[in-house]
């Protein structure tokens, strides 16, 4: 009696699990999203994404991936969907390379039981050339075992397909993966990319990226992109590839041709205004402390030793005393030597320990130390650091000596670098920002309006009602020239005390400049107190030490329109601006515009 095989086959697909069953019916399905290229403002590629069937729980490719795994189909999953894909793809006759993902594993397992050249004969059968083929390894845990994958890869590579890495910082795909294996392509995980218009720390990470793929020969793909703003800033980055939602949604039919938003965004002539780093990040750390290479001693060592050293280096303010690499006191050479040289001290101390004349508290600065650490030893009660100087470390382990002034000089030296990247009054660009967005315009070659703003009357305000408060003004006009500023198209930096630079591409520039002026003016005279309010100003000082009347505060704008393709440097706008400043000061304007 013959088998009935429609009941065995019946009972086969009984026993099968969900995903199982899934590919027992050729029920997944394919759609593309476009990879877009940013610079030429066409469709470079799709990215092929699996679906389950609708309306089921395993719709989702999340979900699919759970069931591999949870199903131990992994392979059989990975491998139907590439089949699905290219008989997809190839029906299609799209234009343009092709994204499929693949695991590390999986890719291994491919080269190893089916051979290097199995993957490109693959995609030949089913019409798709495997030079437009790109495979990205996509890993949702660390790869086990790299240097397997890099065998695969370098088979693979041989055929003519592709190579990209996905989620670059998500955690999976780590900087040794990319070193060990070169892909082609690179994509930036989405979570560096989402709102990098205003969050600095991920604008100087991609930044940082575009330097490393440059040392490996990659190219950089930005994964959800979802605004505008955004998009201008990775298009201003220079970065190669976009991908997400503001470009295009996954569907079952490749898109021929960007939307008309994204085509107004890549040709609008405005530059975008790159967000800066946190307040957090302003400070810094202090990394050319000056060290002074000196000689140590230990608490055993004689007094006699201790005196020749000093001796013997005329230059030594103190001598550090070590227990093993690490420093447990310091000896002060003016007070040692008082004592060193008083009368019968040699005969009775010389040769006893130099314990006694051991400071076992001194000031120790690690050479990493947070700018704020040190200027909180610089203003605390605790002065040891005057006479005694301070004892370096790296890591904890003794390299030399300071003194109090070059202490002194090093936070001075690392707080006006620091202003130059940030104002740490306000937290606004400081000088370099200013000067690199300045060339970014004039690179591009944009129209703008150039602002130079300054109080006027400031510093007798400041003299008569001391830096505490001169400081609220001046955070007074920082915190209404942003207000007055779109953050996406108008740059504010503050170049020092009171002065600041405006850089616009708002074409209402002119009001905004006056709302800016009325309302400082408004709320800075509320800064005074009631009788110099009804006064109309204050009795102060001038800078001939006379003594004379000050209107009350207010703030002047010089302006400048300028033409990007007419000037090369951002000095010379700078100058311009404060021209025009000096024009609006002398005039006695709220706001002078300069003509150029």
């Amino acid at each position: 009696m013959k088998p009935d095989l429609s009941t065995a086959a019946a009972h086969f697909i009984e026993s099968l699990e969900p995903l199982g069953r899934v590919l027992h019916d050729k029920s997944i399905y394919p759609v593309f999203q476009p990879l877009v290229h940013l610079a030429k403002t066409g469709v470079y590629a799709h990215e092929a994404l699996i679906r389950g069937p609708r309306g089921t729980p395993l719709h989702t490719p999340d979900a699919l991936l759970r069931a591999a795994a949870e199903e131990n189909l992994r392979f059989e999953f990975e491998y139907a969907a590439l089949v699905c894909i290219l008989t997809q793809w190839g029906l299609l006759k799209a234009s343009g390379r092709l994204f499929v993902n693949v695991s590390a594993g999986v890719l291994t397992q491919l080269m190893q039981t089916r051979g290097p050249g199995h993957m490109a004969e693959l995609a030949n059968t089913l019409g798709v050339l495997p030079r437009e083929l790109v495979l990205e390894i996509t890993e949702h845990e660390r790869v086990a075992d790299m240097d397997q994958l890099a065998e695969a890869v370098g088979a693979l590579r041989g055929t003519g397909i592709g190579l990209a890495l996905d989620d670059f910082g998500d955690g999976h795909s780590s900087l040794r993966l990319w070193s060990q294996l070169k892909p082609d392509i690179v994509k930036i995980d989405r979570y560096f990319i989402k709102d990098v218009s205003t969050q600095g720390d991920k604008l100087k990470t991609i930044q940082a990226l575009q330097q490393i793929a440059s040392i490996f020969g990659s190219e950089l793909v930005a994964e959800g992109i979802e605004t505008a703003d955004d998009l201008r800033v990775l298009r201003d980055l220079g970065i190669d590839y976009g991908q997400g939602y503001f470009l295009g949604h996954p569907d079952r039919t490749p898109m021929a041709h960007v939307g008309p938003e994204v085509l107004r965004v890549m040709s609008e002539r405005q530059v975008a205004v790159f967000p800066e780093l946190s307040r957090a990040a302003v400070a810094g750390q202090i990394r050319n402390l000056s060290v002074t290479p000196a000689p140590t001693v230990s608490q055993d060592e004689s007094n006699d030793e201790v005196a020749r050293i000093f001796l013997a280096n005329a230059e030594l303010h103190a001598l550090a005393v070590l227990e093993g690499d690490k420093p447990i006191g310091i000896i002060n050479r003016a007070g040692f030597m008082n004592e060193y040289t008083k009368l019968y001290y040699r005969e009775v101390w010389g040769r006893k320990p130099c314990a006694l004349h051991t400071n076992l508290a001194p000031r120790i600065i690690e050479r990493e130390h947070n700018i704020d650490e040190l200027v909180g030893i610089l203003t605390s009660q605790d002065q040891r650091y005057l006479s005694d100087g301070f004892i370096v470390t790296e890591h904890g382990r003794y390299i030399g000596l300071g003194t109090g002034d070059q202490l002194v000089r090093s936070v001075t030296e690392t707080r006006i670098e620091a202003a130059r990247h940030a104002n740490p009054l306000t937290f606004l660009p400081g000088n370099i920002p200013i000067s690199q967005h300045i060339e970014r315009l004039l690179k591009k070659k944009v129209a703008f309006v150039a602002c130079y703003a300054d109080l006027n009357n400031f510093k007798p305000y400041n003299d008569y009602y001391g830096y505490w408060r001169g400081d609220e003004m001046i955070r007074l006009i920082a915190r209404i020239a942003m207000e007055q500023c779109d953050s996406q198209r108008d740059f504010l930096g503050h170049v020092g005390g009171d002065d600041f630079i405006l850089l616009f591409q708002s074409t209402d520039w002119l009001v905004r400049c006056e709302r800016l002026v009325a309302e400082f003016n408004e709320r800075a005279r509320e800064m005074f107190d009631e009788e110099a309010r009804k006064a109309g100003g204050i009795q102060a000082e001038d800078r001939h030490g006379v003594q004379r009347f000050f209107p009350c505060t207010t703030v002047s704008i010089g302006a400048v329109t300028i033409n990007g393709s007419l000037y090369s440097r951002a000095e010379e706008i700078a100058n311009l601006a404060a021209l025009a400043k000096h024009d609006a000061k002398r005039t006695g304007l709220g706001i002078f515009r300069r003509e150029t």
